[in-house]
């Protein structure tokens, strides 16, 4: 998909998650901001989760505005950044991308009191979820 494309896709909402994590990371890296900076794009992280732009501002905690007029907000990267930690480690111990994407956003964890991925990454609980799909990962080839 041309950066053209992208962009236009991202003004239709259109944008549908490819099949892989490696892919995702490209279309993110293609979606870059026009002046170069290295960040991730929330309009098209949250469309690859089917999220609205106003959830993934609450989940960041941040103002809905911060999404359209500072994208690059440090909050709101760190945010994505974590989300993409969890989302590659969840990737790699099933193989599925879109498994992965469910299992983010819809999957309590009754270790975490029944809550999602997305909601531990939200309360700054990224680490510990990331030690919890470690452990699973160990224990699935160990």
């Amino acid at each position: 998909m041309t950066t053209e494309a992208l962009h236009e896709s991202l003004e239709l909402s259109s944008y549908r998650a490819p099949e892989s994590f490696d892919h995702f990371v490209q279309d993110l890296k293609t979606a870059a901001r026009p002046d170069g900076q290295p960040i991730i794009s929330p309009r098209l992280f949250a469309s690859a989760l089917s999220m609205d732009l106003q959830i993934l501002a609450k989940r960041a905690h941040v103002h809905r505005t911060t999404i359209a007029r500072a994208a690059g907000s440090e909050k709101l990267q760190s945010f994505l950044r974590d989300a993409m930690r969890v989302l590659a480690a969840a990737t790699d111990i099933n193989g599925n991308f879109h498994d992965a994407l469910f299992w983010f956003r819809n999957e309590p964890i009754s270790a975490f009191d029944y809550k999602t991925p997305e909601q531990l990454v939200s309360d700054g609980r990224s680490e510990d979820i990331l030690r919890y799909v470690c452990a699973l990962q160990a224990g699935a080839v160990g």
